[in-house]
């Protein structure tokens, strides 16, 4: 049904009534329009709205911002615009790129000259876009009706795929998520010659021919600018491809052969279900495997869907409100998560930023942007080795995403599970070892023990300045650590001059439980042998019952002077009484530091015994926390 452009005043004063009414009656629907195209000037747009009117019922017209402008059809109920949508590409009568659009995404409107229906209620379909014989009506059926659409009709970057399910009764506990409908069939193509497919790839869109650079980049035959131009580089990797598929290579792709070509770039995902999940609570609508993740729960601000496949993936969707301060504070919490490896690239951005964590097991990439004091994103959680698959998810993913109104509150979810190492069900990234050390210059150099530094990707002191490793002597078991950033410690040890009295009593300063306390705790024991259990001379036999967090932490005479370094306990056949523990001897430290170039301070002899209290706040300002991370 075409709209009447011009109507004598009465019958305008009174079909606006009727349709404001009607739009009232219909506030609850969820009103729709199919997209068809959008072009950057208003002359170019009017031409293209001309053209379509002659083919098309309903076309309007409409102001998109930034100088562009779209075209489309509708409104539409939902399930209907999907209908009218699948009829006219399968016609051939829209562009394959086309979309579902949602009525606040459209401002003023151009076409038809003077109308303006964005407030009117939704129209029924064209006939010709109804459900065939035995289908069920969308506006008649209690269920609602779904449909999907098949990823190599939604390879466009700016389009939104449409595969959506109508609203059910309830949607207030999980995200919708739409059932696959049976393929219709797919036509035969016949053969062209080359001046019949040069005829069909002049009728290609712009969207259409980067979709095609970009599988031919994909495949690695191409490797210039996805630009849509199909220059002298383009021809060449078509020629290539055309060769490696055993096609007569004539640079210019039949029908045929992209459509072969954009199968082998969809092939990756064959088996992942890629289908739009609209989360409403998250106000998010985007692609995801849904063979693989399923919905599991809302931990503001994220909505977790958890793995349900055999690959192991996981996705976060992020919603919450906020500003650009709190934007940058969930990019530094990210940064904390176990979900975040600490290898890869980060880049913020003033009002986004992305995040590309990998490990051994996982690669994890997290997109967020802030608009209108929403911020809304995603993280994607895929097993490590997989990247063919990982990044064409992940583009999926990234340009399918839309913004849906609201944001998820604050309130939702699950306030039961709480601890110290969660952040909204998260776990916070843990070490993979903890040990303790102290200063022994006033540059900040460190001295710790060396099995924690082994196979790190990096060592951190009080697990926020990173650290170089300068010297690791496993022979010895000491590790000299050269801090990134400068650092002024409150105290730097004094080393003995003279050898320690048997029997007499001794402390360690160590955080004996990882990160858990805020500072080193002291432990306190006696001196039982100045050598090892087997004469070595560089140790030193402790009667104290430390803990393996202790290790790599200064051990103390009576007067507060340093003597020696914690050992780790070693794995032996043979078990060792709890309070036996030894101590690197201050001569070895000593003779390690000389030949790094770092000076010892020595401390003067004759002092008294140390009060308690002193020695706790000396232990403290110069023992540190010595992190390993994978």
């Amino acid at each position: 049904m075409k709209r009447l452009q011009f109507a004598p005043v009465a019958i305008f004063l009174g079909l606006s009534l009727f349709m404001a009414g009607l739009a009232r009656a219909q506030s609850a629907e969820d009103v729709v329009w199919v997209q068809i195209e959008a072009l950057p000037s208003l002359a170019e747009a009017t031409d293209r709205a001309r053209a379509y009117d002659t083919l098309l019922d309903d076309i309007s017209g409409f102001s998109l911002g930034g100088g562009w402008y779209g075209i489309a059809v509708g409104p539409y109920r939902r399930a209907d615009a999907q209908l009218v949508r699948r009829a006219y590409v399968r016609d051939g009568l829209v562009p394959r790129d086309s979309f579902i659009q949602q009525s606040d995404r459209f401002r003023q409107q151009f076409w038809p000259v003077g109308a303006n229906v964005l407030d009117t209620g939704v129209i029924d379909p064209p006939a010709s876009a109804t459900p065939e014989a035995g289908e069920e009506s969308a506006t008649g059926s209690t269920t609602p009706q779904v449909t999907t659409t098949p990823l190599d009709q939604a390879t466009s970057d700016e389009a939104q795929t449409e595969v959506e399910t109508a609203q059910a009764a309830d949607t207030e506990t999980a995200p919708n998520v739409p059932a696959e409908p049976e393929a219709p069939a797919v036509p035969e193509v016949p053969q062209e010659t080359l001046a019949e497919a040069r005829q069909s790839e002049r009728g290609l869109s712009g969207q259409e021919r980067r979709d095609l650079q970009i599988a031919l980049k994909w495949a690695g035959f191409y490797n210039s600018g996805i630009d849509g131009a199909f220059g002298g580089g383009t021809r060449r990797s078509m020629q290539a491809w055309q060769e490696a598929n055993g096609y007569e290579t004539t640079g210019v792709l039949t029908t045929l052969q992209r459509k072969t070509l954009l199968a082998q770039y969809n092939a990756v995902l064959d088996g992942l279900d890629m289908q739009i999940v609209q989360d409403d609570k998250a106000g998010i609508e985007i692609l995801m495997p849904t063979a693989e993740v399923a919905f599991a729960r809302y931990e503001p601000p994220f909505a977790h869907y958890d793995a349900s496949g055999n690959v192991g993936a996981r996705v976060l969707l992020i919603s919450q409100p906020g500003d650009r301060d709190t934007l940058y504070g969930l990019y530094d919490i990210m940064q904390t998560l176990e979900i975040v490896p600490l290898e890869g690239p980060r880049e913020r951005k003033r009002d986004s930023f992305e995040l590309i964590g990998e490990n051994g097991s996982i690669v994890s990439q997290t997109q967020v942007s802030l608009e209108n004091d929403q911020i809304k994103g995603f993280t994607l959680i895929w097993p490590a080795g997989d990247e063919d698959r990982r990044r064409r998810v992940i583009a999926e993913m990234s340009k399918s995403l839309t913004r849906l109104p609201g944001v998820l509150d604050p309130a939702a979810g699950n306030s039961d599970a709480q601890a110290i190492d969660l952040v909204a069900g998260l776990q916070v990234r843990q070490p993979k070892i903890a040990r303790s050390g102290f200063f022994v210059d006033t540059r900040g150099t460190v001295l710790t023990t060396n099995d924690v530094v082994g196979a790190c990707t990096r060592v951190t002191l009080d697990e926020d300045t990173a650290a170089q490793v300068l010297v690791s002597d496993k022979d010895s078991g000491l590790a000299l650590l050269k801090p990134e950033s400068t650092l002024a410690p409150l105290a730097v040890a004094q080393f003995s001059s003279q050898a320690p009295r048997l029997q007499s009593e001794v402390s360690v300063a160590g955080y004996s439980y990882g990160g858990v306390l805020s500072a080193a705790t002291l432990t306190f024991g006696t001196l039982s042998d100045l050598k090892g259990l087997n004469g070595e001379e560089r140790l030193k036999r402790l009667e104290m019952k430390a803990q393996p967090g202790d290790a790599g932490g200064p051990v103390f005479d009576e007067r507060g002077h340093v003597v020696g370094m914690l050992l780790p306990r070693a794995e032996e056949d043979r078990k060792l009484p709890a309070d036996v523990s030894f101590a690197l001897d201050g001569a070895a430290i000593r003779g390690a530091a000389q030949k790094a170039g770092i000076n010892l301070e020595t401390a003067q002899g004759g002092a008294a015994t140390i009060a308690p209290r002193d020695l706790t706040l000396q232990a403290q300002g110069m023992t540190v926390l010595v992190s390993c991370w994978e």
